[in-house]
């Protein structure tokens, strides 16, 4: 029987730097899934590439935020080590029941480069983070708005993340609503 080894601890925050898109994050956004994939085999349905560097035209901290879907998340869990061994820092749950969250920062800088938000197929979450996406992607306007909150809440919040990401919540909560409607009326 597998045991878990213990999750790391929250990510540490970072200075929030706004880059202009860069296409060359979907590429890696695709490197990242094939690897996954080399370790995850079939539990691993689907890598969504999601947040900002998934929105083509707006401003983003250059961290890929990926969405891996997976049939069974205690498969996931046996796979703890091999996630390890890509370079991953396992944060197991982090606050939010039915995800697998882990990070990978770049070894000799530590900068961050990707996060996952791994969740197994039919979770809600799912459905909320692509709502969002997709919304976003289809509505130039909510994209250049959703910037000028970003510059918003970085200039409250140079140097911390996650006081950033908080500043930003109660927008996104508002837009997903909007999405996830829009996205039920077009099914």
């Amino acid at each position: 029987m597998h045991r878990e080894s213990p999750a790391a601890p929250p990510p540490a925050p970072i200075k929030v730097e706004l880059l202009p898109h860069d296409p060359q994050w979907a590429e890696q956004a695709r490197q990242i899934a094939q690897a996954l994939q080399a370790v995850l085999g079939d539990n691993l349905l689907q890598v969504h590439h999601i947040g900002s560097t998934a929105i083509p035209g707006i401003l983003a901290k250059p961290v890929l935020d990926l969405l891996p879907t997976v049939r069974s998340l205690a498969e996931l869990d046996e796979r703890q080590g091999a996630l390890e061994a890509l370079g991953y820092i396992w944060r197991g749950e982090l606050g939010l029941p039915g995800r697998r969250y882990c990070s990978l920062d770049e070894p000799a800088s530590g900068r961050r480069l990707a996060q996952l938000h791994c969740y197994a197929q039919g979770s809600p979450e799912i459905e909320r983070h692509l709502a969002f996406r997709d919304h976003l992607r289809r509505h130039p306007d909510i994209a250049q708005a959703y910037q000028r909150e970003k510059l918003r809440c970085q200039a409250l919040h140079p140097d911390d993340s996650h006081a950033y990401s908080d500043c930003k919540d109660a927008w996104i909560q508002q837009v997903q609503a909007q999405a996830l409607i829009e996205r039920q009326r077009h099914r």
